[in-house]
């Protein structure tokens, strides 16, 4: 069965399966010609309000660390408060981006330095995308150093 595909070109290019791309350089200029644009990870931000995985506020924080995945500052946050959460969550990734005013504008929080992220699978592809601006590494807990077994006597 054939048919003709209209793909932007004067000339039109009998395919035999329409499923299949013709090798024809009008369509690959076409193809090419149509970047990918750059995800980022903004799109994600309208499903962490619908979900309800968002934790705001220090306090709430200290209250839900079980339930935290990791914490996003903003980048307009004062030194002292900085430190003060890189000391009390030295557990848990922590990430520095945006301003408060864009906090405001993704989520509808007013005046936020200091957001958390629940446990969930779209924290952690929030976390994938966002784990170059970790500002700390978080601490491995030490396990116990465990006796070698004693082989038995022949």
């Amino acid at each position: 069965m054939d048919e003709f595909l209209d793909f932007g070109c004067e000339d039109k290019t009998i395919v035999e399966d329409p499923f299949e791309p013709p090798d024809v350089g009008c369509y690959e200029a076409k193809k090419m010609s149509n970047p990918t644009p750059a995800k980022s990870v903004e799109r994600l931000f309208p499903f962490v309000l619908k979900s309800r995985n968002l934790i705001v506020g220090r306090d709430t924080l200290r209250r839900s660390k079980s339930k935290l995945h990791f914490i996003l500052i903003t980048s307009d946050i004062s030194a002292g408060s900085r430190a003060e959460i890189l000391s009390d969550f030295s557990h848990y990734p922590i990430v520095q981006k945006y301003t408060s005013e864009e906090l405001e504008r993704f989520f509808r929080i007013q005046g936020a330095k200091v957001i958390g992220f629940a446990k969930s699978g779209l924290a952690q592809s929030i976390y994938a995308e966002m784990k170059e601006h970790r500002i700390n590494r978080p601490e491995q807990r030490s396990k116990p150093a465990e006796s070698l077994p004693v082989p038995p006597n022949a």
